[in-house]
């Protein structure tokens, strides 16, 4: 089967392995044939080179290990050990292993889902990005009639401006220093700020601060801060994504004095979040198509990494395809 391997920064290598087998499966345990796979924000500092803290990320110059970084995926189900899952099943979710980029993938069964067979592939992995934001505005107050921010207008800030809109936000503000005034409409956002966080916070007034933000940016620390500073007394702020570093110093002065309240946390909870996913997409036809903007076929994965990794302003979400 063929598979792909990061040999150095910024650089796949195409192998061929040996397929895995239903007699190697574990309890729960799902082996897919790879049909779609989506880049997202997390898989791009594996790419870049950065060492993570899987097990077995222990190369010179890069991970190298098969199939890394990838981790959303659709598939067929080829066999299966969990009961949810039966061949020939269309599922969607996380490549347990982040090992998505392999021709056949052993993953979770607790961590896929089925999904409407009317979607095609490579519309149908955005469930898996968009399970994670939903279950994130679940831990949220209330956002009816709220003002909220989104800082970082990515393949996960639009996400959120737009379900943060559907849940009835009063106002919805993207801040990004790429123009994303293309599509920010179309992603429920009212007001487009074209800026960096820190410059955004610097002149906010009173009367502009948010009930809660969003930090989607990712893979730096100070973000996180600009967002405490810019919420309203009382807000809520939610930090989004896996974290880079151990430790992120905030301002608990500034949380204390204004009263506020920071969250964060994984998806859990996983196969009800995609179901609840695919009926989200399902009331909301639009959105998948607006969403997935590039798609590449799996030989050309170099191409649609150097992307990913490239501020784009009409540049969403990124999908490989079988």
């Amino acid at each position: 089967m063929w598979a792909y391997r990061l040999v150095a920064p910024y650089t796949f290598e195409k192998r061929q392995l040996p397929e895995p087998t239903a007699r190697g499966l574990g309890d729960g345990q799902v082996l897919l044939r790879f049909l779609a796979a989506g880049i997202c924000g997390s898989d791009l500092p594996g790419f870049r080179g950065a060492k993570g803290r899987l097990p077995g990320d222990t190369g010179a110059s890069a991970a190298e290990m098969d199939g890394f970084p990838v981790h959303e995926i659709t598939g067929e189900v080829v066999a299966s050990r969990h009961p949810a899952h039966q061949p020939g099943d269309r599922v969607v979710g996380w490549a347990s292993g982040f090992d998505g980029l392999m021709q056949f993938v052993v993953a979770d069964g607790e961590g896929l889902g089925s999904y409407d067979a009317a979607l095609a592939p490579h519309r149908a992995v955005a469930l898996q990005p968009l399970a994670c934001v939903l279950y994130a505005v679940e831990q949220l107050p209330d956002l009816s009639g709220r003002h909220v921010a989104v800082i970082g207008q990515g393949s996960i800030g639009v996400l959120f401006s737009y379900v943060a809109k559907t849940a009835g936000a009063r106002r919805v503000t993207g801040v990004d220093p790429i123009d994303r005034s293309a599509f920010g409409t179309a992603f429920g956002v009212d007001t487009a700020v074209r800026a960096s966080s820190d410059r955004w916070v610097s002149h906010l007034g009173a009367e502009d601060r948010p009930d809660v933000v969003v930090e989607a940016v990712g893979h730096q620390v100070a973000t996180l801060n600009h967002a405490i500073e810019a919420v309203a007394p009382g807000g809520t702020v939610f930090y989004f994504g896996v974290a880079d570093d151990d430790t992120y110093p905030i301002s608990m002065r500034l949380m204390l004095r204004n009263n506020l309240t920071l969250k964060s946390g994984v998806t859990l909870e996983r196969r009800r979040m995609l179901a609840r996913a695919g009926d989200f997409a399902r009331d909301h036809p639009d959105l998948l198509p607006t969403y997935v903007t590039h798609t590449f076929g799996v030989d050309e994965v170099q191409a649609a990494f150097e992307l990913a990794s490239r501020p784009t302003p009409c540049r969403v979400k990124i999908a490989i395809t079988a």
